[in-house]
């Protein structure tokens, strides 16, 4: 039998040091020669300590637990396809990617060190690793618009074929699909599919492959085991009994040499000015950023429609990074932990006709890095009534008034729209009518001027 200590998507774990250190030193402690430690992708960024580090600190984490492999999330080309090589070139483990191609259409990487597939023992068991990245990357991130991704499964049963011949004995993808896991799992032999990009933790079989995802940001991780017996195991396509469950982390004893490298590495990033303080805490779990309205959404979407002085205000809800409530005292580190990029807010201008599609495409149901139930807009200046059973927008205001078909509005929202082809495709570069600086940087300008005195206020309301 061979364990897996699959995590992935742990992202902004890295701003607490000390959390991350527990988690490490859980991972250790769950570590033998019957273990192998993986990642699924978005590891090495954003978060706060990544945008200091660009995203070298997934270093520094996998020094600590002895990663065996890792694949590419949209968020690990945060920084560029050139600095994603140069992290491929300096990290102690395998990147392996079957489907990613570079700016001339070569495989991603070749050269530092990437490769489609990998073979790893423990216990005097061999077991091949291949990845995968979700083929619309290259439109979710803009960083990674110069590379492309191939059909995954295709990229999929080649690895798999070229495992088999090598005479492994268990074959396991290392997917960053999200909800590709499903088809994934009907269409190749493998063993069991180790998944990330969808923030849900999971752990379930389909067509008798085991299918795992620990979450978001380290609040948990998946142990698997290959060649296990028991009620909770099943056979996946390869013939081998697999079964997993769920760790919680954070009773790990801390890694002390893990937590002193982040925080040297966050003392390093300077943001430590305090820009205003809160009295009452601005909560940003997945319900608050998911949910409906919210005060940290609320906030955000203010703070863009008064930098840009625009009619409405828009943020999606997976630009809100999770992570523990702003209060009391909040630095500029603070409010780059919300969003962890360096993207401007951007001005569009849109018609009453298209500002009507586009807030008809806040909810999830048609998103594969999300779930069916999750809701995508924050919004200033604007007030929606969306029909929960039906999914549809029932009624949309702006400043009070009917959307007049007609006019024409502007709209301060993520540059990040303007690329992405799934959260409200509306709204594309042709929209683009200026900026107003760097998201981060709008938000302590907001909070500033008294911005953090929000409430829930009615924006948007669900009709059962």
């Amino acid at each position: 039998m061979v364990r897996l200590l699959h995590y992935s998507d742990i992202e902004n774990l890295f701003d607490d040091a000390e959390r991350a250190g527990r988690f490490a030193g859980r991972i250790r402690e769950l570590d033998g020669e019957d273990a192998l430690v993986v990642g699924t992708g978005d590891n090495s960024a954003p978060g706060v300590v990544s945008l200091a580090a660009s995203g070298r600190q997934i270093i520094d984490f996998a020094d600590a637990v002895d990663t065996v492999a890792d694949t590419f999330g949209n968020h690990d080309f945060d920084y560029g396809p050139d600095a994603t090589r140069e992290l491929v070139a300096d990290s102690p483990f395998t990147w392996v990617s079957a489907n990613a191609r570079d700016e001339d259409g070569e495989r991603f990487g070749a050269e530092a060190g990437v490769v489609p597939w990998t073979i790893a023992e423990a216990d005097g068991e061999r077991v091949g690793f291949f990845g995968l990245t979700d083929p619309a990357t290259d439109s979710i991130n803009p960083q990674a618009a110069p590379l492309s991704f191939t059909d995954p499964y295709e990229a999929a049963e080649d690895a798999v074929a070229e495992l088999r011949d090598e005479g492994v004995d268990y074959v396991v993808a290392l997917s960053h699909l999200g909800g590709g896991d499903d088809e994934l799992a009907r269409r190749v032999d493998v063993d069991a599919i180790l998944g990330g990009h969808v923030h849900s933790v999971r752990t379930e079989h389909v067509d008798g492959t085991l299918c795992t995802r620990p979450g978001v940001n380290g609040h948990e991780l998946v142990e698997v085991q290959l060649g296990a017996d028991g009620a909770e195991a099943a056979r996946g396509d390869g013939g081998v009994a697999a079964s997993a469950r769920v760790i919680d982390p954070s009773e790990g004893p801390v890694h002390e040499n893990l937590t002193d490298a982040l925080e040297r590495r966050r003392e390093a990033a300077g943001l430590t000015e305090t820009v205003a303080t809160v009295a009452e805490p601005l909560e940003r779990t997945d319900e608050t950023t998911f949910g409906g309205e919210s005060r940290i959404g609320n906030f955000v979407a203010d703070a863009y429609r008064a930098a840009a002085d625009a009619d409405v205000g828009l943020q999606n809800g997976g630009g809100i990074r999770e992570g523990p409530p702003l209060q009391g005292e909040v630095t500029i580190a603070d409010l780059v932990s919300v969003l962890p990029f360096e993207e401007p807010v951007v001005v569009v201008e849109l018609t009453g006709r298209e500002l009507l599609e586009t807030f008809s495409e806040a909810d999830g149901a048609e998103l594969d890095f999300g779930e069916p139930h999750w809701w995508h807009a924050h919004l200033s200046g604007a007030s929606l009534r969306w029909d929960d059973e039906a999914g549809e927008l029932l009624d949309a205001r702006v400043d009070g008034e009917p959307i007049d078909p007609d006019r024409r509005y502007t709209v301060a929202t993520a540059e990040y729209l303007l690329h992405s082809d799934h959260e409200f495709p509306t709204i594309e570069q042709r929209h683009r009518a200026g900026e107003v600086g760097i998201q981060h940087e709008v938000l302590a300008d907001h909070a500033r001027d008294g911005g953090f005195d929000v409430a829930v206020e009615g924006r948007v309301t669900f009709e059962p």
